[in-house]
């Protein structure tokens, strides 16, 4: 590995862990923030909906941005724009300036998420190995850091912009200077010099089309789902397992602790399972523990074995994301046209944002009109579809460490970008 693909590497990482704590500071405040602004429990939701709505737009935007500039520029720029605006929320003081602030937020965020990954994946593709789940594994670092910053925050009573501010003070410092060692395309050239239009492939490394809609769909639906499992323990954990199981209010916040600390540990370890045995065996095994963890906590007697199912459900959940990323990657390499790699991350990435959505109402719904451990069943049986699509998740293990296979013989030579 040369110098240059390992300080990308380390800057990424840096731009996921970031990122990671930004977002875990805005959504684990919510109620803070609320009571700051004086807003309604029923408009609430309609800006809880908004940040992820203008999320898709951005990662939409992106698909047609990186057709321009690089990912590393993208990205650059929008991690500024994310801190700058959860800063915002901090410190405005009437419902017109949060709107403006949750909408910047909101597209600066999907624009980052995409370009994130855009560059997480093309640096895989130059190292030849899986590294994608280090890069995730680095986000949910950040989210554990900020949630336990926003936990200060609310415990010691600290207004908004006093939680914030320090931690955007570091960040966006950090961040541009991180930033000059990102690395575009295969590996071949850093953020600086794509400022020039040096590194690889020059200026034309962000042009070109996208792979069809068709061939994306089923890690369009892969995403889609974990998503929905995702959100599903971010926002009933804690009720779930006071309501349903009858846990003290204390208790009740340890599960999507657990959920965090698990989904780290998960990632920092899944890289060497997907080069052992490859990203199908990682993927559908993944999926059989969650949906696991989904029957666990939809049968728990008890709280405490209400904890264990969310234990199981971090570490299953947590490498669906990160390797439907890099599949799309490895499908847009076979397609062979520049930029394939770029929109196909783009693309997929708005199916974060639809999981999300679709996954915490779905819940609530089914909750109201049936029962909580019976909505539980719902995202388990979506989960259990994923060993369906794993195939889709197809790597060539000669390049990503997983089984024995022979490389087929139009690979040799083709070198480490497999083009």
């Amino acid at each position: 590995m040369t110098d240059v693909l390992r300080r990308g590497r380390a800057s990424l990482a840096f731009g996921f862990f970031a990122q990671g704590v930004a977002f875990a500071l805005l959504v684990t405040r919510i109620p803070a923030i609320q009571d700051r602004y004086g807003v309604s429990d029923a408009l609430l939701p309609v800006f809880l909906a908004a940040v992820p709505v203008l999320a898709g737009v951005g990662s939409v935007l992106s698909e047609r941005l990186v057709r321009r500039v690089r990912p590393s520029r993208l990205l650059r720029w929008s991690q500024p724009v994310v801190l700058l605006a959860l800063l915002g929320v901090g410190t405005g003081d009437r419902v017109a300036l949060l709107a403006v602030a949750l909408a910047v937020f909101g597209l600066a965020v999907g624009a980052l998420d995409a370009s994130m990954n855009m560059l997480g994946v093309s640096l895989q593709r130059a190292y030849g190995r899986s590294i994608m789940l280090g890069f995730h594994a680095a986000y949910s670092l950040g989210g554990i850091l900020g949630a336990s910053l926003a936990w200060a925050g609310a415990h010691w009573d600290l207004a908004l912009w006093v939680s914030y501010l320090p931690v955007v003070v570091v960040l966006v410092p950090a961040a541009l200077v991180g930033s000059r060692w990102y690395v575009d395309g295969g590996g071949g050239g850093s953020a600086e010099e794509a400022e020039t239009g040096g590194g690889a492939g020059g200026a034309e490394a962000g042009v070109g089309g996208g792979i069809g809609f068709r061939v994306l769909l089923p890690l369009c639906l892969v995403m889609t789902f974990a998503y929905i499992g995702d959100s599903t323990v971010s926002n009933w954990s804690a009720k779930y397992l006071q309501d349903v199981l009858g846990s003290s209010e204390q208790l009740a916040t340890v599960p999507y602790n657990v959920y965090m600390v698990t989904t780290l540990v998960g990632r920092a370890v899944g890289d060497f399972g997907v080069r052992r045995f490859g990203a199908v065996a990682v993927v559908r095994g993944g999926a059989v523990v969650a949906a696991v963890g989904f029957a666990v906590v939809a049968g728990a007697p008890g709280a405490w074995t209400g904890m264990l199912g969310f234990t199981l459900l971090g570490l299953g959940l947590c490498v669906l994301v990160p390797q439907t990323f890099a599949a799309a990657g490895r499908l847009a390499e076979r397609d062979g046209r520049p930029g394939a790699s770029d929109a196909a991350v783009a693309r997929l990435n708005v199916f974060n944002y639809v999981g999300f959505l679709i996954g915490s109402p779905l819940v609530g719904a089914l909750g109201g009109a049936w029962s909580y451990r019976g909505a539980m069943l719902v995202p388990m049986v979506l989960v259990l579809v994923t060993v369906v699509y794993a195939r889709s998740f197809g790597d060539r293990p000669d390049r990503y460490g997983g089984g024995h296979e022979r490389p087929r013989t139009a690979d040799v030579g083709r070198g480490s970008n497999g083009l």
